[in-house]
């Protein structure tokens, strides 16, 4: 997915002291992607940035799309990333350079490697289902992995765990115990989790890892917070456990990590390590550079780069320094 935001801001971000455990609720921001799709993107945010290397997280709907044109998100560039896709219901087709041409369906991960460059569009077909809903999350690529080769990867079959009162699908990394088949190239964790009515289950957290929630359906008890619908919250560092409580059920997305303690640099569908590579990496998409294969042709409709911000980028940490 795109950061459609025809004035995107720069996010630098840079390494912090780690703090201990926490409970920070995060109200996601509604954001258009185009005149199709309304999103509620809950990282970056000003108060965290990221949560280990995961550094954008966007839920779109429910929505109904029956009678309306779904996501139309037209070829585009990405660079030191990846793109994590996750259904919970509907259709889009992805698109890249690489010649992959997948239905993204829910149940399936798709993950797409950035890496060099890549160009990708997401495109609901005229055959879609009548809703939509889902999530779509960038992680950051550390230093030595930023500049690999692309590629794109499709997990139909992902583990599954199962409590009493709670099931849940291990989408990246390590959770519970159930590891899923997903490469990635920092520590992560990621899960889709869903809580039964009346149910109140602890979960084990690995210290090391920083954590975070999303509601994406449904109202939960996390830890001591109540968290609703496009509410992030942030658990920081250093739990051995969660606790779980929803008494009319809830599905949520848990993310986590290692802190990522490279500075790196945010600015529409590129991640760099400054700003004068980032205006390298829009120089190269205007002139369509080789780093960018096109997903069909070089005559394909594409989003164009906004304009470069004219303030010099000023490094700012992870997560906003606490007075």
């Amino acid at each position: 997915m795109s950061d459609l935001d025809t004035r995107p801001p720069e996010y630098a971000v840079g390494s912090v002291d780690a703090q201990g455990p926490e409970e920070l609720l995060i109200t996601a921001r509604k954001v258009w992607l185009g005149k199709t799709t309304e999103v509620a993107r809950a990282l970056p945010d000003r108060e965290i940035r990221m949560i280990g290397a995961w550094c954008f997280l966007d839920h779109y709907g429910n929505e109904d799309i029956a009678h309306l044109p779904g996501m139309q998100v037209w070829a585009h560039p990405h660079t030191g990333l990846q793109t994590v896709s996750w259904l919970l219901a509907g259709e889009v087709e992805h698109r890249d350079g690489l010649g992959s041409q997948v239905l993204v369906r829910p149940g399936e991960l798709n993950i797409m490697t950035a890496g060099h460059g890549i160009v990708h569009s997401e495109m609901s077909r005229p055959d879609k289902p009548p809703t939509l809903h889902g999530v779509q999350l960038w992680v950051a690529l550390p230093g030595a992995d930023r500049d690999i080769a692309p590629r794109f990867e499709n997990y139909p079959d992902l583990p599954t765990l199962h409590r009493p009162g709670l099931s849940g699908i291990v989408l990246v990394g390590e959770f519970e115990g159930v590891r899923s088949p997903a490469r990635s190239h920092t520590p992560l964790a990621g899960a889709d989790l869903t809580l039964e009515p009346g149910a109140s289950v602890g979960l084990a957290l690995e210290p090391a890892f920083e954590y975070g929630v999303l509601m994406v359906s449904g109202e939960a008890t996390v830890a001591t917070t109540e968290v609703a619908v496009d509410q992030l919250l942030y658990l920081g560092l250093g739990r051995d456990s969660v606790q779980l409580t929803s008494s009319g059920g809830a599905r949520m997305i848990l993310v986590g990590g290692v802190p990522f303690e490279e500075e790196i640099v945010m600015w529409w569908n590129f991640i760099g390590r400054s700003h004068a590579e980032l205006v390298g990496y829009r120089a190269a998409w205007e002139r369509r550079d080789d780093r960018f294969a096109p997903v069909v042709s070089r005559d394909e409709k594409v989003m164009e780069a906004p304009p470069m911000p004219t303030v010099p980028l000023k490094p700012r940490p992870r997560r906003k320094l606490q007075a």
